[in-house]
């Protein structure tokens, strides 16, 4: 029995035997963080804030040139209809715009009897505040919201960035995707306690990184969407790290080691590959800097903290856990202990793969190309008000403007003259088809709007033929700045950096697997097919929410989030690939029989990489319950990439690779490998 419960001697095996001599004094010290930093989280409040500024860009260069001689603040707007005209209102209307101009940090309020649409029905206030939006109390923006309403019967919306903060909410996705999790969990380890752990870890490691960054936002630009965007990647990986841990201290304690050599066990082997898979995540993520997107910076550096906590609480609070809830997890796990075949199933699996790789390697590969293809028409933009849930106040501020003045009017073109005439100018883009309206030049700049929407490709296309066609036959140089400029310019910086940022991230997580597996072949197969999981869950992403498949508001797709996607799939994408890859390799440098290797592989990692897809496709799937349309694209590309990654690639397309490379799987020039610094997943 003493080669069952010798401890393992790595870093992390150690470690796991700190965590447990002084569990109590583990999760404590992980109690206080996660107390602590929640309780100054609340003092000080958050001031998130979204840039998406890009230094250099024609947009850019209209804002900072409009910035100079705007006023500071933040502003609303007050739409107001009456269908009997909103002069017959003129009495309840100036009643509640007194009231308003009498409430604390309101500057001015312009009256809407200036700014009727055409037949008089529809018009709009525009109220300016002492402060920006972050700045203004949120009890004060919420008694101007009241306050607004209060025009008798004239129908009232609102809109601006101080109404969007206190109008938006969030969904139930993040306690929908939990509680998914927890059900699937339970069924896989028939135990509440065993598989509340692994969500108790991810409810530390997530809640204390959450409370970190609403403190850091008051000095660095983080992204109003960063906290929800970290709860879906942090709930997901923290979950299925854990679990990873935990199914192979479950397998260990059935192997016949006793708690502490099993946990050790568990930390020396699992634990190295969390950590591995976790830093490709954090590679992935820091990969985003060399976009140089400034607003992507603090959204990237939030969600890598958040991996790295899920990390950490992996290593250092799951094995607390396990030793303080010792005897009860393993009187469950062995009262509900599976047959020595319960990898029977996957075994039939990985050999019927193996007896005709080509055709399931031919079928995943077609599906993931096919899937792929839609990628090739997708179209950025920025989110406005018209994506914005049905039946909230901003999405009918949006919806009564277009009625009053035309669907432009929202995502108007601001034409700058550097050196031109604006008379001419303002002449000229009036006979320009696709704009509806051109205001009298104010100072060097020509407000323009379209005749569609801000989110119609025709807009997009109107921008480019400004600058291309119409602004070039004039004299003098002209800047076309606005929300739809901006787009435009985002995702042709992003299509220029975009090279750099893949040879970034796929390199450096190719030589990583290099390292670690003594190979060639595999990094470069673990590259290509993640970039094809990537590809196919954009491409699922513009079916639905560019084209407006199953029921979707079709629109473009918001200009950050394809590379953000990348990013998390491609980290992701490589967990899935250590956890399958490192048994097969353990199996290899056992045996040497490379059919063998797959077989077992597969046998030994399937449910369990199965399971953590499932965990991964709920938490990031439940984010299509949100409103925002911004976090449910998120939930589809990442449910979409790692459903097919833990179903398509890993149990079809990789066992086809790995029958058909066979030994030279394994293959790593001699002058190569000893180059290469030594890293081991297996002790």
């Amino acid at each position: 029995m003493d080669t069952l419960t010798r401890p393992s001697g790595g870093p992390l095996a150690r470690l796991a035997g700190w965590a447990q001599r002084h569990r109590w004094l583990a999760v404590a010290l992980w109690a206080l963080v996660l107390i602590g930093v929640t309780f100054t989280s609340q003092l000080a409040g958050s001031a998130f804030h979204d840039d998406n500024s890009l230094p250099g860009t024609e947009s850019q260069q209209v804002v900072d040139l409009l910035k100079n001689t705007a006023q500071s603040g933040a502003s609303a707007q007050i739409v107001l209809k009456a269908d009997n005209g909103l002069g017959t209102q003129r009495a309840a209307i100036g009643h509640m715009l007194e009231n308003v101009r009498s409430l604390p940090h309101v500057r001015s309020v312009t009256g809407p009897f200036e700014t009727l649409s055409p037949d008089g029905r529809i018009g709009y206030a525009t109220v300016t505040f002492d402060a920006a939006s972050t700045d203004l109390p949120y009890d004060d923006i919420v008694k101007f919201a009241d306050t607004a309403k209060q025009a008798g019967p004239v129908e009232v919306a609102l809109a601006g960035d101080p109404i969007k903060r206190i109008s938006e909410s969030g969904g139930p996705a993040e306690g929908v995707g939990l509680l998914a999790a927890l059900v699937v969990l339970v069924f896989l380890f028939r135990s509440l306690l065993a598989a509340g752990l692994p969500v108790l870890t991810a409810v530390f490691a997530v809640g204390s990184t959450l409370g970190v960054i609403t403190v850091v936002s008051h000095f660095v630009d983080i992204a109003s969407y960063t906290s929800p965007l970290m709860m879906l990647v942090g709930f997901g990986v923290g979950v299925d790290y854990a679990l990873l841990i935990f199914s192979r201290y479950r397998a260990e304690i059935l192997a016949g080691f006793d708690r502490e050599a099993a946990a050790r066990r568990a930390l020396d082997t699992a634990g190295r590959s969390v950590l591995f898979a976790g830093t490709t995540v954090i590679i992935a993520l820091l990969g985003l800097l060399a976009l140089g997107l400034g607003g992507l910076r603090g959204v990237a550096l939030s969600v890598a903290l958040t991996v790295l906590m899920t990390m950490l609480a992996s290593v250092t609070l799951l094995p607390a856990l396990l030793s303080l809830f010792g005897k009860r997890l393993e009187r469950g796990i062995r009262r509900h202990a599976v047959r020595r075949e319960h990898g029977k199933a996957w075994r039939r699996l990985a050999d019927g793969v193996q007896r005709r790789p080509l055709a399931p390697l031919a079928i995943g590969l077609i599906a993931l190309i096919g899937l792929s293809v839609p990628a090739a028409g997708m179209r950025l933009g920025f989110a406005d008000a018209s994506t914005d849930p049905a039946g909230s106040t901003t999405r009918q501020a949006y919806d009564l403007l277009a009625e009053g003045f035309g669907p432009g009017f929202t995502g108007p073109l601001a034409i700058v003259s550097e050196d031109g005439d604006p008379v001419a100018l303002q002449r000229k883009l009036a006979s320009t088809p696709g704009i509806a309206r051109v205001l009298p030049p104010m100072g060097p700049t020509v407000l323009a709007f379209p005749a569609t929407s801000p989110q119609d490709a025709a807009t997009a296309d109107l921008v480019t033929r400004l600058r291309t066609e119409v602004l070039p036959s004039l004299p003098g140089h002209y800047l076309v700045g606005g929300s739809v400029a901006a787009a435009t310019d985002f995702a042709g910086a992003v299509a220029d950096r975009l090279p750099l940022f893949v040879l970034v991230v796929v390199g450096l997580s190719a030589l990583l697997l290099m390292v670690v597996f003594r190979s060639i072949l595999i990094p470069l197969k673990a590259a290509l097919l993640n970039l094809l999981s990537i590809g196919a869950s954009l491409g699922v992403m513009t079916l639905v929410f560019g084209d407006g498949w199953f029921g979707a508001q079709p629109g473009p797709i918001e200009a950050f989030v394809p590379v953000m996607i990348f990013a998390i799939v491609f980290g992701l994408s490589m967990d899935y690939e250590v956890f399958l890859v490192s048994r097969m390799h353990e199996e290899w440098r056992r045996t040497g029989d490379a059919r063998r290797a797959v077989r077992e592989g597969l046998a030994s990692t399937g449910a369990v990489i199965t399971a953590a897809g499932a965990i991964m496709v709920l938490v990031f799937g439940a984010f299509l319950l949100d409103p925002s349309r911004m976090l449910a694209q998120f939930g589809l590309g990442l449910a979409v990439a790692v459903l097919l990654d833990a179903l398509v690639i890993r149990c079809l397309v990789v066992p086809a690779i790995m029958r058909l490379l066979g030994a030279r799987a394994w293959w790593l020039p001699a002058w190569l490998d000893r180059r290469l610094p030594h890293f081991a997943l297996e002790p």
